[in-house]
């Protein structure tokens, strides 16, 4: 197995070693200048071990960079080798597909193939994954488009709200009688109207009253780039509601469309808004929002998602076993099973799904597909959908070892989650060494003597073991807290040793 990390620093017998968070994952690099073993290095970030699995789909989305770089008429022919990663639960087979998308900005979907049925029947149709895989990369370019634009829509909510703190002065309208228009205006009398020293007041009135206007709106624009008004309440015109939802049954099942009926009547009906009363620094969020809306062109912003999800989407399939089987000749058809398997064939073959956003096409898009295959095999899927995944890796289980490094080698590792939660409440926990030898020896045995769930073994150990300290943190006044073999010992000895209470407790 590679290593998931940095070695840790080596210590003394006793040794106590306290894992401080690092800071952000940085910004990866590039796809396009990502090679294999530089995405198994990314990957090593976060999961321990499963070497050829990362292998499996750095190698897949290597593949999908080389297609890209050839010319066109090439690019139609080569498709993607799916993959079928086979492994008990809880061993990082979900993991390494969401971090691989994570990796490469890529849309991402997660699926489970029991919550379909076959098409005809009460359930979700299998052409749904490609609609919410397209629904996500719609996020991804709005998120990204609203991003580039975040600077302009900023300083337009800024000025609209200079413009609700500080309004100018509205000019006073000149009124003139109705006969003046047919007649002209009548002789003037110094008993009836204003010489003209008093129309020259009043303009230098208005004059002055702009500029304090104007120099107002100065000062209160400072005062909002600077932070000074956030906490102070403001009333804002939003939207009433988002275009309503409804279901239209399509050829291939029921769909989920959203109607504006404010653009189908080509803006006959005026845009119904209501008034809320917010802070300064939410209304400037609002606002903000608005406006960036307003400068993202959204048909743009969906032909580059079809785009994004039609040439570098992953759609993951979990439980996959589940569906494995054939029909039995004195059973009826079973449209959970086999009948989905005939559904998802087209889909990962290459077919044209029909969305709300157009027409998408699944030949390019990379399927991988995952199940624990215990009571089932591999080939008891239909022949058909097993030639569409040629690549088919088999994850190993996690040892005592592997539990171990998981606890201290990710980036995200389940010690550092915890030391960072009660850190905020200003308690420093500490692990020892021996201490995590023997977490990672008591997640093992549990696993041989009841259900082997893999690594979440260690997030209901973990919770267990700090469940008081959890609870007490806010009010103990402890600044530092050793978790030691005694302290483990102490709060799951005796679960462990109870084969009974462990099945219900861990």
């Amino acid at each position: 197995m590679t290593k998931a990390g940095p070695e840790p620093p080596p210590g003394e017998e006793g040794e106590v070693r306290s894992f401080q968070l690092v800071g952000p994952a940085r910004r990866s690099e590039p796809a396009r200048e990502l090679t294999p073993r530089e995405i198994v290095a990314e990957l090593d970030r976060y999961i321990v071990g499963q070497e050829r699995a990362k292998r499996c789909v750095a190698v897949a989305l290597r593949n999908r960079i080389r297609r890209q770089r050839l010319p066109e008429h090439l690019q139609e022919d080569i498709v993607p080798k799916n993959i079928l990663l086979i492994g008990p639960t809880g061993v990082g087979k979900t993991l390494i597909a969401r971090r691989l998308a994570k990796l490469v900005n890529a849309p991402f979907v997660k699926v489970e193939a029991t919550k379909f049925t076959e098409v005809g029947y009460v359930g979700r149709d299998v052409d749904s994954m490609v609609r919410d895989l397209v629904e996500t990369a719609i996020r991804m370019v709005r998120s990204e488009k609203t991003e580039l634009v975040s600077e302009e829509a900023e300083r337009a909510a800024v000025a609209r709200l200079v413009d609700i703190l500080a309004p100018l002065p509205t000019r006073r309208s000149e009124v003139r009688h109705p006969f003046h228009a047919l007649f002209g205006p009548a002789t003037r009398t110094s008993e009836t109207e204003p010489e003209d020293g008093g129309d020259a007041g009043a303009a230098k009135t208005e004059a002055d009253r702009m500029t304090e206007a104007r120099k107002r709106r100065v000062e209160v624009r400072r005062a909002l780039l600077a932070g000074e008004l956030d906490d102070e309440m403001v009333e804002i015109e939003v939207p009433e509601r988002l275009p309503p939802m409804v279901e239209v049954f399509s050829g291939t099942g029921t769909e989920e469309l959203g109607i504006n009926f404010q653009d189908w009547l080509g803006g006959l009906l005026p845009r119904r808004t209501k008034k809320r009363k917010v802070t300064v620094k939410e209304a400037r969020r609002i606002l903000a929002q608005e406006e960036a809306a307003k400068l993202i062109d959204n048909e743009d912003v969906t032909a580059e998602a079809c785009r994004r999800a039609e040439q570098s989407g992953i759609i993951f399939i979990d439980e996959m076993d589940k569906i494995a089987g054939r029909e039995r000749a004195s059973a009826g058809p079973d449209v959970s099973r086999e009948g989905v398997q005939r559904d998802i064939l087209p889909i990962v073959e290459g077919s044209t799904v029909m969305t709300k956003y157009g027409p998408v096409k699944t030949d390019h898009i990379l399927f991988i597909a995952a199940g624990a295959f215990h009571t089932s095999k591999p080939s008891d899927l239909i022949p058909e959908l097993q030639g569409r995944f040629p690549i088919r890796v088999e994850l190993d289980p996690l040892t005592k070892e592997d539990f171990r490094r998981i606890l201290v080698e990710p980036h995200d590792a389940v010690t550092k989650q915890y030391q960072a939660l009660l850190a905020a409440d200003g308690v420093h926990v500490e692990f020892t060494d021996e201490a995590l030898d023997l977490i990672a020896e008591m997640a093992q045995d549990v696993n041989q003597r009841t259900e082997d769930i893999g690594a979440r073994r260690l997030h209901t150990i973990m919770e267990r073991l700090l469940e008081d300290l959890c609870f007490e943190a806010p009010e103990t006044g402890q600044e530092r807290v050793v978790i030691d073999t005694e302290y483990v010992n102490a709060k799951l000895s005796d679960i462990i040793r109870d084969r009974d209470l462990s099945r219900f407790i861990l």
